[in-house]
Formats: structure tokens, sequence, C-alpha cells
């Protein structure tokens, strides 16, 4: 017999608010990421890359991170 699965809570971009909690950037620095939900990236406030989220998937390699000032892919 199956069980009713409780309702996933979705935060920000459909991610789950527990994994932006430990999300981090993949650089050396290691900062905390946040939120731009218009943008629909996660944002490092230390190297100032944004790092797209596709289908609630966050993709944190730094060759598909934009750097937040002037577009275009980070160079690594």
């Amino acid at each position: 017999m199956s069980t009713p699965q409780e309702p996933t809570t979705r935060g920000p971009l459909g991610l789950d608010p527990a994994l932006l909690e430990i999300l981090a950037c993949p650089d050396t620095h290691h900062s905390p990421l946040t939120v731009d939900e218009a943008a629909g990236e996660l944002l490092c406030t230390t190297c100032d890359r944004a790092f797209p989220v596709r289908d609630g998937i966050p993709v944190l390699l730094l060759d598909e991170a934009r750097h937040r000032d002037g577009g275009g892919t980070a160079a690594p």
C-alpha cells in the first residue's frame, strides 16, 4: 500500500529552500549564492558571477556562468 507523499516545498526558481541554504559558488572562495528571480539566476556576491537555473536545476559550472558586470560567459 502506498502512502501519500508530503508536498515538496519549493522556493525561488523552483529550488528547495534547504538546497538554497547550502549552495555556494564553485570557485575557490565558496561564497553563498543569492537568488535573482527575475533573471532566473543564482548570484555570487564575491566574484559577481551569475549561474543559470534551468528547469529547477542550478548549473554551477564556471564555464556556464556569466559576469553580471558585462554579460557573456565568465572566463575560467
